[in-house]
């Protein structure tokens, strides 16, 4: 089973690190592709960036689907460009912030999300409505942390996520999600040290992506993903 794990933005250091963890889920005898766009943005940080990011998004699906995907995950906690790749893909495709909720969801009754910057809220809380996670999920927490500085040790960004996990559990939740690809090798220390599951959206979505894989179940193309008239006009190689 081969599944491409691509990251919408172009640093390639948070295309490694993103690799690392989907690797580190992958079940035995899964083979992940991993890719990332060839233009677009550095990070995905509101909307303006993921509409940017689209062109490059859908053309490294294409090519992932031509090196023998089966499933893709779109690493980017904004689930950015999923009802366009579900359209164009006869595969299933899998956003990180969707498959985090869900999996989140049988964990604990009441859960939060951390995420990077206060910009990128409006956007998670609308995806959360639309998933109908409002009631469960009623707290998006910013540490105001840019994406790319997430590993840099003066940015004090674990210990910041800390502090928002620990806020959210004061005003009842049971379980936390790191809303950012680039948190991804933090997960088990949190649930380590706060007692609470934190859940990874890379982890859950390369899960999730392999079960839908192993049903045999493809997503519906009649209504809303059914294949556009256009989609030979998609350049791959671009």
């Amino acid at each position: 089973m081969k599944i491409a794990v691509i990251n919408p933005n172009t640093t390639a250091s948070m295309t490694a690190a993103i690799g690392v963890a989907a690797r580190s889920a992958a079940a035995p005898g899964t083979e992940i592709l991993v890719g990332q766009s060839t233009s677009g943005p550095v990070a995905i940080e509101g909307p303006f960036d993921g509409a940017l990011c689209l062109p490059g998004l859908l053309r490294a699906i294409a090519r992932a689907e031509q090196a023998g995907a089966v499933a893709h995950v779109i690493a980017c906690f904004d689930d950015t460009g999923l009802d366009a790749a579900r359209a164009m893909s006869v595969y299933p495709v899998i956003g990180l912030g969707e498959a985090a909720l869900h999996l989140t969801s049988l964990l604990a009754q009441q859960f939060c999300v951390v995420t990077t910057l206060s910009r990128s809220v409006p956007t998670l809380r609308a995806n959360i409505l639309r998933y109908g996670f409002e009631r469960r999920c009623p707290h998006v927490l910013a540490s105001d942390i840019p994406v790319l500085d997430l590993h840099r040790p003066e940015s004090g960004a674990r210990e910041r996520i800390r502090a928002l996990i620990a806020h959210g559990m004061q005003n009842g939740a049971e379980a936390a999600i790191l809303g950012c690809a680039g948190m991804a090798d933090l997960a088990a220390g949190l649930t380590q040290d706060l007692g609470l599951p934190v859940v990874d959206g890379v982890d859950a979505a390369v899960r999730l992506a392999e079960t839908l894989v192993w049903s045999g179940h493809r997503p519906s193309k009649v209504g809303g993903w059914a294949l556009p008239a256009r989609l030979d006009q998609l350049a791959v190689t671009a």
